[in-house]
């Protein structure tokens, strides 16, 4: 085996596929597309579940989603210039509460 030399790393190995993935989706006019989300540095990505437990413990029970192969996924993504597909993420952000509508400021008058 060649020794490495300092600064030389090996290549990474390459991708596989994540398998069947349960992929959140929306209706659009068209029929359902897929959801994008960020990453937390803000870039667009697309995602997949390994689960639908999993799916459903992070976007709630009321989510729709198909079961999509990892590379199907990425190539229907590749057309918007999203290159990356999160599979199953940890963190994700509340749904908004509901917002209570403020109660009328009543006008001033001046004299």
């Amino acid at each position: 085996m060649a020794e490495l030399l300092l600064g030389d790393d090996p290549e990474p190995p390459d991708r596989f596929p994540a398998g069947p993935l349960c992929v959140p989706v929306r209706p659009g006019p068209s029929g359902y597309a897929t959801r994008l989300f960020r990453t937390p540095l803000g870039e667009r990505t697309a995602v997949g579940f390994t689960s639908a437990q999993r799916l459903t413990a992070t976007l709630g029970p009321d989510q729709a989603w198909i079961h999509l192969a990892e590379p199907v996924l990425r190539s229907l993504t590749a057309p918007l210039g999203i290159t990356t597909v999160t599979v199953d993420p940890l963190f994700s952000a509340s749904a908004p509460a509901p917002v209570e509508p403020a109660a009328p400021v009543p006008a001033l008058r001046i004299a």
